[in-house]
C-alpha cells in the first residue's frame, strides 16, 4: 500500500497533497516535531505524527518508518540522499524528483553555500514559492 511521507515541519504543499489524494486510497503521513503543532483536521487518510526530540528527529523517525512502496516529500537534500534507496519515489514539494544522479550535486551544493555562509557571505537562495 502506498502511503505519501511529508517531512512536513516546513512544507508548503500540505494541504495540495491531501486534496489530490483524497479518494484516491493512498494514505497521508504528515511527521512534524511539536513545536509546529497545529489544531487543523484532516480527512481521515490523513495522519499526523508529532515527534519530540532533537532537530532532525522528526528526519529520523521518515528514515525509520519508510518503505519501498512510499512517496516521500522533502526539501532536505541530506534526507533525501538516506531515502533513495529505500522509497519508491523521494521527491522535492516543488516536485522535483531526487535521484542517484542529481543527489551529489545537490548536497555539494549544500556543501558550498554552508561553507560561504560559514565566512561570512552570501549567496543567492532559492526562488520564492
Amino acid at each position: 500500500m502506498t502511503t505519501v511521507l511529508i517531512d512536513g515541519d516546513a512544507c508548503p504543499v500540505v494541504d495540495s497533497v491531501i486534496e489530490l489524494t483524497t479518494g484516491t486510497g493512498i494514505f497521508v503521513t504528515i511527521l512534524r516535531s511539536f513545536s509546529h503543532y497545529s489544531n487543523k483536521i484532516y480527512p481521515e487518510h490523513v495522519n499526523t505524527l508529532y515527534i519530540d526530540g532533537g532537530p532532525d528527529a522528526v528526519d529520523y523517525k521518515i528514515v525509520q518508518l519508510v518503505t519501498k512502496d512510499d512517496i516521500v516529500i522533502t526539501q532536505d537534500y541530506g534526507l533525501a540522499s538516506l531515502l533513495l534507496s529505500k522509497a519508491k519515489i523521494v521527491m522535492h514539494h516543488k516536485g522535483h524528483i531526487y535521484n542517484d544522479s542529481n543527489i551529489d550535486m545537490l548536497l555539494q551544493q549544500r556543501y558550498n553555500n554552508a561553507q560561504i555562509r560559514k565566512q561570512g557571505g552570501r549567496h543567492k537562495g532559492p526562488p520564492p514559492f
